[in-house]
């Protein structure tokens, strides 16, 4: 189906109340592009540290809805003029200006699976549910993966990082937290290594859901892995609850995020305990060190892939 979209010139000042307008009308989808930089909140929330470069915010902002063929898109225009025209009582709403383009109806959510194939790292066949398995490979184990909106496939330099270190510092019965855990990636890495006990904690509650359900794809047992949702940096009671004494604490997030959860992982960590990091981008290195130390580690190794780098210590 294709469906047309319409794009209404405003300000940053009105790019809420004109998305406010258009759900009042029943306009689902919206749609917003402007140059506002992102906060800090926005910023714990992505999954990349470097951000791209906006040009200067000229408190302009663009505010896009879709219409489809059955809808009675003059009628619904003309709502959208006459709200337009009252918003301007009350705020500056720019030119207010409407374009129309066209768009196709494509399935944003899952248009991303076809670049997700088959990969084997180490001795580990890693796998989209969607896909056979391969007859032949050498690999010792498989693990099928299916991320759903949650950050985790396996096929990010970060995420390759931290499984080569469990690789190398994991042993069977081991207790393991997994700090952001996502879709469960680095969990499901850990018992099919032989991990005793995983706990997973995430910010995200679609990671809760993600990585429960890959668990039992992975026909692997509910009671060796806990997975939930806060944030250990502040959270107590999710603190009192994860408890310490583990063996390794793996945090594959961000530069920004690994600095103050260190001394916080620190805790949940048994003396000589290792603690895997990564999702840290190489200009960050020296600052993630420097939190690792203070925080009371041994630096062990520094990895690097790509603009990626992982830092193993033990406490």
């Amino acid at each position: 189906m294709k469906w047309k979209q319409y794009t209404i010139q405003t300000t940053t000042q009105a790019e809420d109340l004109v998305s406010g307008m258009l759900a009042d009308l029943g306009i689902a989808g919206v749609q917003i592009e402007d140059n506002v930089p992102l906060s800090a909140e926005d910023k714990e929330k992505m999954f990349i540290d470097i951000l791209p470069e906006l040009p200067p915010d000229e408190g302009i902002a663009r505010v896009s809805f879709f219409l489809d063929a059955e809808q009675q898109q003059d009628a619904i225009l003309a709502q959208v003029r006459e709200e337009l025209e009252d918003l301007k009582l009350f705020v500056d709403v720019g030119s207010g200006e409407i374009t129309q383009s066209e768009t196709e109806d494509k399935d944003w959510i899952n248009n991303w699976k076809k670049y997700f194939k088959s990969f084997v790292l180490e001795d580990i066949l890693i796998k989209p549910t969607w896909e056979e398995k391969p007859r032949e490979g050498n690999y010792r184990h498989v693990i099928e993966i299916d991320p759903g909106t949650s950050f985790g496939t396996g096929k990010h330099e970060t995420t390759q990082l931290c499984i080569r270190q469990l690789y190398k510092y994991l042993k069977p019965g081991m207790r393991i937290l997994d700090v952001g855990c996502g879709s469960g990636i680095l969990s499901l890495v850990c018992l099919k290594l032989g991990a005793g006990k995983v706990v997973g904690t995430d910010i995200d509650p679609l990671c809760m859901g993600a990585a429960r359900d890959n668990m039992a794809i992975n026909r692997l047992s509910a009671e060796d892995a806990d997975f939930y949702l806060g944030n250990l940096i502040d959270d107590g009671d999710l603190q009192e609850k994860v408890g310490g004494g583990y063996d390794i604490v793996v945090a594959n997030i961000l530069a920004d995020i690994v600095i103050p959860l260190t001394p916080v992982a620190a805790n949940h960590i048994r003396e000589g305990g290792i603690y895997i990091t990564s999702g840290i981008i190489d200009f960050k290195e020296e600052a993630v060190v420097k939190a690792v130390k203070e925080s009371g580690f041994e630096i062990l190794e520094i990895c690097h892939q790509g603009e990626w780098v992982s830092i193993t210590a033990r406490k």
